[in-house]
């Protein structure tokens, strides 16, 4: 290859073992970005989480139908069954989830917004154990303590700065059904992507999303809700294709060049990337506790993931 071919794009001398760690950051990145992005919203303007969710998923749809009609060209069809799956996964997941946090972001910071959505490995373990007949192992168990006691520690830092414990614990429980709903999606999301694929079901199911999130804007809000200032278009643009279409696409690559596991540890960045950009951009103060919270939770998703990680596929992982 020519030196300045290489010049022009360094990746090509990259091993697949770098490139695929790379990608892993790349959409450890994006993903941690979604809450900065709204934040960076909510204080533009006055915007509502409905339509500011509106606005996300129609910038992210024309991404989805391009990629829809590329993977499907030479598809097999879908069966009831699999429509009835999607719809469901669809509804949980890019919608339901993101509908749940987008209204607990206007409560609380992103940092623990985002320490509580990574609590959706081990909600996934408890749904498994609960509703699929699998047994909790003594690692699980241990990380479910390490996870929750590091929800405590970065909880009670955000009642420290905010002063107002009600409207902590009205955000708070917003994002924890967003991680719930999103473990709900994790479990079944299994099936649809061992019939679909990856990518196939990542686009299909941001289409359902996108299409449920516009009828909740037209039943609730008013038209003239969409307008708004241009920094607000231009954050829910970054947000769905930075935080959206983007980071499903890098994930996917990473996990194909260096596995499921080490994409999602490396994932579990996330939660430190967040609450780094909180304190660079929004202007969120940092505490001891709160990065001992952050290590906790980090340290119960790495000791969850190393049993039960490897046979999800990347769609399971945080993608929204």
């Amino acid at each position: 290859m020519k030196s300045s071919e290489v010049r022009r794009m360094p990746w090509k001398t990259l091993s697949a073992e770098r490139l695929g760690i790379l990608l892993a950051v790349l959409a450890a990145f994006g993903f941690s970005f979604k809450a900065i992005f709204v934040k960076l919203a909510y204080a533009e303007a006055a915007v509502d989480p409905v339509t500011l969710l509106a606005l996300r998923m129609s910038f992210a749809l024309p991404f989805a139908l391009f990629a829809a009609l590329w993977l499907c060209r030479n598809a097999p069809p879908l069966s009831r069954k699999d429509w009835g799956l999607l719809l469901a996964l669809g509804l949980l997941g890019y919608y339901g989830a993101s509908i749940l946090d987008f209204i607990g972001l206007q409560y609380i910071s992103a940092a623990l917004e985002r320490l509580i959505l990574f609590t959706y490995p081990t909600l996934t373990v408890l749904i498994g154990v609960m509703f699929m007949g699998k047994r909790l192992e003594r690692r699980q168990i241990g990380a479910l303590l390490l996870s929750y006691a590091g929800i405590g520690l970065a909880f009670a830092h955000d009642l420290e700065v905010a002063g107002d414990s009600k409207t902590v614990l009205i955000g708070a429980a917003f994002v924890f059904a967003s991680a719930l709903s999103y473990a709900l999606y994790s479990a079944g999301a299994e099936v649809s992507i061992r019939n679909l694929g990856t990518l196939r079901f990542a686009a299909l199911a941001i289409i359902v999303s996108t299409f449920a999130t516009q009828l909740h804007f037209v039943l609730s809000q008013p038209f003239w809700a969409l307008q708004q200032p241009a920094a607000v278009y231009g954050y829910s643009a970054a947000m769905a294709l930075f935080s959206t279409v983007l980071p499903v696409l890098w994930q996917s690559a990473a996990v194909h060049r260096i596995g499921a596991a080490r994409t999602v540890l490396i994932g579990t960045l996330g939660p430190i990337l967040t609450i780094f950009f909180g304190w660079l951009l929004l202007a969120e103060p940092l505490s001891l506790e709160q990065m001992l919270g952050a290590g906790l939770v980090l340290a119960g998703v790495m000791l969850v993931s190393r049993r039960t990680i490897r046979p999800l596929p990347a769609a399971t992982m945080p993608a929204r």
